[in-house]
């Protein structure tokens, strides 16, 4: 009876855990919430997050390395667009959206080149709190001015260490679309990063206590890049 008991405790805090995840499972054009998997490479470590600074699979999750069996989005630049997760952000942290140029096709390409950001969600400081952008969707819009072409357009949320465990190994929750880019410009967008590389263990916004003096924050990785 001991056994069963502790199997059946050990069955619900597995289920607490997971359901303390979440997944960036969608792309749409505008503010639909599109299909699951039909243009984000689907992962294969279910809702676990990533947690090795040092990781490909920092790019666009485990299993996302490319991306054969994914749709490629058509967009044109300056259109909106919006990324749908399986349930709400839970954990507390920026997000950000970040995009990479594909030398070929974006179902072949392994993110491996040049990374600039264009969108982040930080915290909102009021009367000594701060409040995060936790939801289920995420919406913004693309560049007009970056090149035609097929890219990987990525989503990160940096869940900082949870209440009931601060100065754990934060984590990182990856999805990466596939698009093609038409109507754009010719800019070259700057500053960029590589991933793994673009975020470090010493970044303020990676080791940010947020549960003591918590009144300023710096999102991590590069500026956001605007036409």
């Amino acid at each position: 009876m001991k056994n069963v008991v502790a199997l059946v405790a050990t069955a619900a805090l597995a289920a607490q855990g997971a359901s303390a995840h979440y997944i960036f499972q969608a792309l749409a054009k505008g503010s639909a919430k599109g299909v699951a998997y039909e243009y984000v490479r689907q992962n294969t470590n279910y809702n676990s997050p990533v947690t090795d600074l040092s990781s490909n699979d920092l790019r666009c999750n485990v299993g996302g390395a490319t991306g054969g069996n994914t749709s490629t989005l058509e967009m044109n630049a300056g259109d909106p667009f919006t990324f749908t997760l399986d349930t709400a952000v839970y954990h507390q942290g920026p997000v950000s959206i970040y995009m990479s140029k594909a030398p070929s096709t974006a179902a072949e390409y392994d993110g491996s080149g040049d990374w600039f950001k264009i969108f982040d969600w930080g915290p909102t400081f009021n009367g000594g709190q701060a409040s995060w952008n936790l939801k289920d969707t995420y919406s913004s819009t693309l560049p007009t001015c970056i090149p035609d072409g097929e890219y990987l357009l990525r989503i990160q949320n940096l869940a900082i260490a949870s209440a009931h465990n601060p100065g754990a190994t934060p984590q990182w929750y990856v999805g990466c679309g596939q698009i093609n880019i038409s109507g754009g410009g010719s800019a070259s967008p700057s500053p960029t990063a590589k991933i793994p590389g673009a975020f470090k263990a010493t970044d303020p916004g990676y080791t940010a206590n947020i549960y003591n003096n918590f009144n300023s924050y710096i999102v991590p990785g590069p500026e956001v890049f605007k036409c």
